[in-house]
């Protein structure tokens, strides 16, 4: 009788695609990345993965036939039960596709596809930040290239009607004003607090003839990295841009919080790089909102750069036979 329970998990951004062999016990056995392919659509894109995966299969030649099935995770409006793609807003040809079924065919495996968010609160629920403290309900805030929500109800991750719930960056807080998401909105959350957009709001600033450090680095390298740098050295301009971003955050933090009343919020993704300069700013605006008081912890993700592999392989886990 084979092996089973292996798995692999696919986290694919706008910046990177990463790939995780995970054995029947969950641990990780292998781990690959790529750089994203901006400018590929959705079957060039599913393809790259394809390939990557049976690269993967290849260096590890024994898993094959003990491999359950593929989790794939992405920033993207997907309706989770027909694996379907409606748009990627860091990712703009990756639209309109049903990547599942694409993948289920090149890869001759299960595939399940769903939002990175969801997958990052299905990780940290289980296996992280809220493992063993007996939780039934937790939001898992990612605040990265883009800002999202990932929502656990009653243990078990929250979709919606159509599998995007959660897309809490692209709630609005000025319609119709500031600069433009991938979303084809201007004024959510995203477009004023995520790492994607930040930099084009302190270009902004730029241009108009502010004085800052940031003006030596090169506008198209320009990333929510300098800003960090520049806030450590309390540069003007990027202490107001980290003030901006802790705002908008809060905001819509205190906005879902007021929704759902949960009150468990785990941060996750690259800006928690900026640590209590930026949390410490976000924990107090949220409390200037909240005049009820009664307890509401913020705590950072406890899984680090892995946790979308892993909860990719966590969706593949839940659905095998128990």
């Amino acid at each position: 009788m084979r092996e089973k329970g292996y798995t692999i998990g696919i986290d694919a951004g706008g910046t990177k695609v990463a790939y995780g062999l995970f054995d029947a016990q969950g641990e990780l056995v292998d781990r690959y990345e790529h750089p994203s392919d901006q400018e590929a659509d959705g079957p060039a894109f599913a393809d790259r993965m394809a390939w990557s995966v049976q690269m993967l299969l290849d260096k590890h030649a024994s898993v094959r036939d003990a491999l359950e099935g593929v989790g794939v995770v992405m920033p993207s409006y997907i309706m989770f039960d027909k694996g379907y793609i409606f748009l990627t807003s860091a990712l703009p040809k990756v639209q309109d596709f049903y990547m599942r079924d694409y993948l289920r065919e090149k890869l001759n495996v299960p595939v399940l596809l769903d939002n990175d968010a969801n997958a990052a609160a299905l990780a940290e629920f289980r296996k992280g930040a809220g493992a063993g403290r007996g939780l039934k309900h937790m939001v898992y805030f990612t605040v990265s290239t883009g800002i999202g929500s990932g929502l656990i109800i009653n243990g078990d991750v929250f979709r919606g009607s159509y599998g995007f719930a959660g897309e809490a960056g692209h709630m609005l807080i000025t319609p119709d004003e500031g600069i433009e998401c991938g979303c084809g909105n201007q004024g959510c959350f995203m477009s004023y607090g995520s790492g994607r957009y930040v930099p084009m709001h302190i270009l902004r600033k730029l241009h108009e003839g502010r004085e800052s450090v940031l003006s030596s680095v090169d506008e198209t390298l320009l990333s929510c990295r300098d800003l960090l740098t520049a806030c450590r050295q309390k540069d003007a301009l990027a202490m107001e841009m980290l003030d901006q971003m802790a705002h908008y955050m809060a905001v819509c933090a205190y906005n879902i919080y007021q929704l759902l009343n949960i009150n468990f919020f785990v941060f996750g993704g690259g800006l928690t790089a900026f640590g209590d300069l930026l949390f410490d700013r976000v924990r107090a605006q949220f409390d200037r909102y909240d005049h009820i008081g009664l307890p509401v912890e913020f705590t950072t993700a406890a899984l680090k750069q892995d946790f979308g592999i892993i909860g990719a392989s966590e969706l593949i886990r839940t659905a095998l036979p128990s």
